[in-house]
């Protein structure tokens, strides 16, 4: 069963590529990470390390069930929630990066962490659950302590 949730999750991830083919091949290979295209499968939530796992913990400790993978890197101290793609709002706070179409995320194989000092808290489980934009947005808020750390604005 573990081995069966590792190639989904592989496949998953590696369908965001442009050649999802040559991105297995680099991670068989022993590729650390590669490049993956955000905006079309999923998009990329990063905040500042702090926040990001005091986030996590709450939703964790509140029970809810984070479906989304969560990637640290520890370089940059940075933590990365994947969310549905959303073209449409713009996350707005201090720290707050939001990876949409048009940009590229380094992402190691689910299966193992990356030389790079990218780590998954929570895998990919093949799935292709992603993480609720609003209960990823309320989590922040809390561990910033204010409810403006960060906020979704549509765009017209």
């Amino acid at each position: 069963m573990q081995r069966t949730m590792g190639k989904h999750a592989v496949e998953w991830l590696a369908a965001a590529a442009t050649d999802p083919r040559a991105c297995r091949q680099q991670w068989d290979d022993g590729a650390d990470a590669v490049l993956l295209e955000a905006g079309r499968l999923w998009d990329v939530l990063t905040v500042p390390e702090h926040l990001g796992l005091s986030a996590l913990d709450l939703l964790r400790r509140a029970q809810v069930r984070a479906s989304g993978p969560v990637l640290v890197n520890c370089g940059a101290r940075r933590v990365g929630f994947f969310l549905p793609p959303d073209p449409a709002t713009e996350w707005v706070g201090p720290g707050v990066r939001h990876a949409g179409r048009g940009s590229w995320v380094a992402v190691p194989p689910p299966h193992r962490s990356s030389g790079w000092r990218l780590e998954w808290l929570l895998p990919p489980d093949g799935t292709g659950a992603l993480h609720d934009p609003a209960v990823v947005e309320l989590a922040l808020r809390e561990a910033g302590g204010t409810l403006d750390v960060l906020a979704r604005v549509s765009r017209p």
